[in-house]
């Protein structure tokens, strides 16, 4: 018999014209004992098809062989989908969660016994199902009234099925349209994506032409452009799109060519049901509009309110001074000052300006203006960061409590929504927030509408760093505009004149970098290498901070894959900083191992369990049996996670530096090589230097460094802020 693959497909990695294919696919089964170490993970697949989707199962019939260069490859020769087994979906839907108590091997042991009538038999002579070994009196009770009350939904989740849903996902659009879910469904099936976080375009539009749907239906067509709108949000970080621009897209995502009567026709639909806006020859999302609305109105507002005059101020101000033991310049002054008198305030600057310190003035100077207890402080005034780190490290300089800006709006996992919000303001009266450079047009409009109209507000930030993974770029547009109050922090403390990390990032801002810099001092070094050498000087660098708290040693670099990639250089570091141990337990997650005392980084946030997006923390606990869980420590908060969220943390000797934007480290190490390619750009590169608190490496390519600084075209977003603030809303 032929070697096979049986699973399901994952993505492409590349895909030509005539249909070959490289991707990669997860294995459920195989009938060869070299292929065995492959069920349950990913293998890479190649070969010719006509077509792959992520929602059915697969049989690749072919061979396993050896690539010089990428390793092992499964050579596809032949292939078919496997058609759904009755038994299988009745299983399929006994383990979905409906019928309490009812895991997998009742399940299988129930349709044994009772084969494609059990459905039939549970609702017509339930007491037969005492017949199957282990089933109890309460599970035969659970499954009858469960599905007699559920009958209905189950002919329809059995319908989604048919049409190609997942029973979980069938579950989630029933209980979102109930008795209706048919009626929505056969009318509009693009609607669900718009109704329910977990539906999307390419899962939605897969089951529609399965259906028969036309290529070129107008219900398409619309929900295809507002795919292609969100996708360039997210991809490139704009705000609002061309005609020309859709127009283009729209026949790659549908796969057919319209004409530019339809196509205008689609779009005017979408303008006059409210989900797009057009203005001259910008085209919005709603919701983008809208919130690049409101953050001009709301700043233009709080910028105009009439200024306080106290004559108390300038002593509080030297009072302050006294008490921090600290003297204040000019520009520190200006803008702790100005955060009393006015309503809505800027304060940016580079590295080692001080932006930290005065903070710390700031909030204590509102609070002795004010006459505030901390107690009453901490009712009126928050102290807010995008990232848990960034707001960690304003809590220890100001000794406030800060927090996160998702977790001060109480988002919520299963809504997806803030429960702060515009119907539930906050009764906060000051709000501060740090890193603001990495808060996106979505983000801030989110904030405003759960802040009260009359809030006072300072923004802190570096606008020369990344602007955020989000669409936007809120900081710079709010800067750069001159219409809104704005303090810039120019002069370097003592430490800043001294450093030369600091010194190589204001030459990376001017886009030229002087050499002289490199090798003179401890706290900068530039080791040039070629590319296949990079990663021995990193594990040489890293076996020398290896004892180095996890907090203060960081490895930084653009981009995951590739042979100086994030995910190459943390497989040969872990074994520096975590060594295999027969004392330590590991858990293959992928194709990655992870053992007890690995450093991780969180991907997502899960406010629940106060762990956000880029936490960095320590594996502190595997279990393997019973069942699996690892532990991760995040400063004492231990976070559990099962099979079901093990893609929620990865390996952290190595991150992103966007994952590092917010985070400072005694000592970084960052890999620049030509290979990053367009991933050099100033401010990526500028970011990741200004991480480094003491001393920095630089491994690689000095061209690719001047390369990166030079480099500004890949930071021009779309946005209007700054538009509407100089010339007013159109």
């Amino acid at each position: 018999m032929a070697t096979y693959i049986k699973g399901n497909y994952s993505r492409s990695i590349f895909q030509n014209a005539t249909g070959y294919n490289i991707g990669i696919f997860k294995v459920s089964d195989t009938n060869d004992e070299k292929l065995a170490d492959y069920i349950g993970r990913s293998i890479t697949f190649t070969g010719y098809f006509h077509e792959l989707n992520n929602m059915d199962t697969y049989m690749f019939y072919g061979k396993l062989i050896n690539h010089e260069k990428y390793g092992e490859q499964f050579q596809v020769e032949s292939y078919e989908r496997c058609k759904p087994e009755e038994k299988d979906s009745i299983i399929e839907f006994l383990t979905s969660g409906l019928f309490k108590g009812i895991g997998e091997k009742k399940a299988k042991a129930i349709v044994e016994v009772m084969g494609k009538d059990t459905l039939k038999v549970i609702l017509e002579t339930p007491d037969n199902l005492i017949l199957v070994p282990g089933i109890t009196k309460a599970n035969i009770s659970t499954l009858h009234t469960k599905l007699k009350e559920y009958e209905e939904s189950y002919e329809t989740i059995m319908y989604l099925n048919e049409m190609g849903f997942s029973t979980k996902d069938a579950m989630i659009v029933y209980n979102t349209y109930k008795k209706k879910t048919r009626e929505v469904v056969e009318e509009d099936i693009y609607k669900l994506i718009e109704d329910i976080n977990e539906i999307y375009f390419k899962k939605i539009d897969m089951i529609a032409l399965k259906s028969g749907i036309s290529k070129d239906a107008d219900i398409r067509v619309k929900a295809a452009l507002i795919y292609i709108m969100e996708e360039v949000s997210n991809t490139y970080g704009h705000c609002y799109y061309f005609r020309d621009e859709l127009a283009q897209l729209l026949p790659r995502v549908i796969g057919v060519r319209i004409i530019e009567e339809k196509f205008d026709d689609c779009l005017k639909e979408l303008e006059k049901d409210l989900k797009i806006i057009i203005k001259e020859e910008r085209y919005y999302l709603r919701e983008m509009y809208e919130a690049e609305t409101m953050i001009v109105k709301r700043f233009r507002m709080l910028n105009s309110n009439k200024e306080i005059v106290d004559k108390k101020l300038d002593s509080k101000v030297q009072d302050l001074e006294e008490f921090f033991g600290i003297k204040y310049n000019s520009c520190q002054l200006e803008a702790i000052k100005k955060s009393y008198t006015r309503d809505f305030l800027i304060i940016t600057g580079g590295p080692g300006t001080g932006k930290t310190t005065i903070m710390k003035g700031i909030t204590e100077l509102y609070r002795q203006m004010n006459k505030l207890s901390y107690e009453k402080l901490d009712q009126k005034l928050a102290l807010l960061a995008p990232t848990g780190r960034a707001a960690k490290r304003m809590s220890e300089t100001t000794l406030l409590r800060a927090s996160t800006i998702h977790r001060f709006l109480k988002w919520s996992r299963e809504t997806n929504k803030f429960q702060v919000n515009e119907y539930n303001k906050s009764k906060v009266e000051f709000v501060i927030i740090d890193e603001s450079s990495m808060i996106d047009t979505y983000l801030m409009a989110s904030l405003l509408k759960g802040l009260s109209a009359n809030c006072k507000i300072v923004l802190v930030g570096d606008d020369h760093q990344l602007p955020s993974v989000g669409p936007g770029d809120v900081l710079h547009d709010l800067i750069e505009s001159k219409v809104l109050e704005v303090v810039e922090l120019t002069e370097l403390y003592r430490q800043g004149k001294d450093s030369n990390i600091i010194n190589l990032a204001y030459d990376i801002r001017k886009k030229s970098i002087c050499r002289d810099l490199f090798n003179v001092s401890d706290d900068l070094t530039f080791i040039e290498c070629p590319d296949s050498e990079v990663i021995n000087n990193i594990c040489e660098i890293s076996n020398t901070y290896k004892d180095l708290s996890y907090k203060k040693f960081q490895i930084l670099a653009p981009m995951y894959k590739g042979l100086n990639g994030i995910d190459e250089i943390n497989k040969h570091v872990q074994d520096i900083f975590n060594p295999k141990s027969k004392m330590k337990k590991e858990n293959r997650i992928g194709e990655v191992i992870f053992r007890e005392d690995d450093k991780v980084i969180q991907l997502t946030n899960m406010p629940d369990d106060n762990v956000y997006n880029g936490d960095i923390g320590l594996i502190d606990v595997i279990m393997n049996s019973p069942k699996k869980e690892v532990h991760i420590d995040f400063d004492s908060n231990i976070v559990k996670y099962t099979p079901a969220n093990f893609i929620n943390f990865r390996l952290a000797y190595s991150i992103s530096i966007h994952k590092a934007q917010g985070s400072e480290f005694d000592v970084v190490v960052i890999p620049i090589v030509k290979g990053y390619n367009k991933m050099l750009y100033q401010k990526l590169i500028y970011t990741a230097v200004t991480r480094a608190k003491k001393k920095l490496y630089i491994i690689g390519d000095m061209k690719a460094l001047e390369k990166a600084a030079a480099n500004v075209s890949d930071d021009i977003r779309r946005t209007t802020i700054k538009n509407y603030l100089i010339n007013g809303i159109i």
